[in-house]
C-alpha cells in the first residue's frame, strides 16, 4: 500500500519509508542526467520527493490505475518537463522504457500494493469495511473483476487462490461456502462476501487476528490484478535495465511479494562459479549486490506517523557488473 493520505490532499501522510528510499537511490542518481523509474506511481509522493531532491533527474512513472496517472500529473506539474507518466502495468517495463527513449536507467522504485485512494474510495471494492460492488480492479479498463472471480471460479481454483495469495488456512471452508452461497444468489457486494467469509471461519479463530475477511480480500485483489505475475516479470526487467551503479528499491506489503523479491535479488547476487576453482570466472560473478541485510522495516517513529506502513518490507540492490557484449 503506497499510502500517502487521501485523494483530496497530498498532505498528511508521508510516503512509506521515504527517507530510506531517497537515501538508497541517491548514489545512483548523482550523475549529470539521471533517469529513475517509479514502477508503481500511486499518488506520486515518492516521485515528487525524488524530483525535488535531484534537479537534473528525469522520472518515468508507471501505473495501471488511470486515477493515479491523473492525480500525479497534477501533483508533479511543477516538474512536468522532467516527467514521463505512462498508463501501463509494471510488467510492460521494457517496452515502456524503449518508447520513452530510456532503455537503460539509473534507478527503479517498486512501491507495491494498493494506494490510499483505492482503499478510501468505497466504490472501488477493495475494502471489506465498506459495502460496495465487488470490483478490485486497479486498472478500471480491464474486464476481470472480483465479482467474476467469486462467482465463476471453481471451488478448487478459489481454494488455491485463498491459500496461495491470502495464506488463508481455512481456504477450503471459505471456498466451499462461497460456492454454496453463490448457487442461491450471485455474490455482488463486499459486505455479503465478508459475511460469508466470517461464517466460514471457526468462531475461535474469528476472535483473534483482526477482520477474518482480510486474507480473502487480499487474495482476490492479487488474482484480479495479477500482481505477483506482474512483479515476477517487472523486477527482472528492471534489473536488466539498470546501468552500472544503478539501484533498485522494492517496498512490499505482504510476505508473498517480499519472498518473490528476495528470490529474484538472491539469484542475481549469487556467485555461480563451480566450487574449488583457483580463480573466479567472470561469467559466474554476480552482476548485483544487496544493499539491505534481509528486509528492512519501518522505524517506530514512522509507524506512529503512518500506521498503514506497518506491513512494509524494503529490499534493495545495486548493479556492480555489466556483461561485455
Amino acid at each position: 500500500m503506497h499510502v500517502e493520505g487521501n485523494a483530496a490532499s497530498t498532505g498528511g501522510h508521508v510516503p512509506v519509508m521515504l527517507e530510506r528510499v531517497l537515501e538508497l537511490l541517491a548514489p545512483a542518481l548523482a550523475g549529470p542526467s539521471p533517469v529513475v523509474v517509479d514502477a508503481n506511481l500511486g499518488l506520486g509522493g515518492h516521485s515528487e520527493a525524488l524530483l525535488a531532491a535531484h534537479p537534473a533527474l528525469h522520472l518515468i512513472g508507471i501505473d495501471r490505475d488511470p486515477f493515479a496517472i491523473d492525480f500525479s500529473t497534477r501533483r508533479l506539474a511543477p516538474y512536468a518537463e522532467r516527467v514521463t507518466l505512462v498508463h501501463a502495468s509494471s510488467d510492460e517495463m521494457t517496452s515502456v522504457l524503449a518508447r520513452a527513449g530510456h532503455p537503460v536507467v539509473d534507478g527503479v522504485l517498486f512501491d507495491l500494493g494498493v494506494s490510499s485512494p483505492q482503499l478510501d474510495e468505497g466504490e472501488r471494492g477493495f475494502a471489506y469495511s465498506y459495502d460496495a460492488p465487488l470490483d478490485m480492479r486497479m486498472d478500471t479498463e480491464q474486464s476481470l473483476t472480483a465479482e467474476e472471480v467469486v462467482n465463476t471460479y471453481s471451488a478448487a481454483e478459489l481454494t488455491r487462490i485463498l491459500r496461495d495469495y491470502g495464506e488463508e488456512r481455512f481456504a477450503p471452508r471459505v471456498a466451499g461456502l462461497i460456492v454454496k452461497e453463490r448457487a442461491k444468489e450471485a455474490i455482488t457486494s463486499t459486505k455479503r462476501l465478508a459475511e460469508i467469509v466470517r461464517a466460514a471461519i471457526p468462531a475461535a479463530t474469528r476472535r483473534t487476528g483482526g477482520n477474518p475477511a482480510k486474507r480473502t480480500f487480499q487474495a482476490l485483489r492479487i488474482e484480479v490484478n495479477a500482481e505477483l505475475a506482474a512483479l515476477e516479470a517487472a523486477l527482472p526487467a528492471s534489473l536488466d535495465a539498470l546501468t552500472l551503479g544503478g539501484r533498485v528499491v522494492v517496498l512490499s506489503y505482504h510476505s508473498l511479494e517480499d519472498r518473490l523479491t528476495k528470490q529474484v535479488l538472491a539469484a542475481r547476487t549469487r556467485d555461480t562459479s563451480p566450487p574449488g576453482l583457483p580463480v573466479p570466472l567472470p561469467a559466474h560473478q554476480p552482476r548485483f549486490r544487496l544493499l539491505t541485510r534481509g528486509a528492512e522495516l519501518p522505524t517506530d517513529e514512522e509507524l506512529a506517523r503512518n500506521p498503514r506502513a506497518a506491513s512494509a518490507r524494503l529490499r534493495a540492490a545495486e548493479r556492480i557488473r555489466v556483461d561485455e557484449d
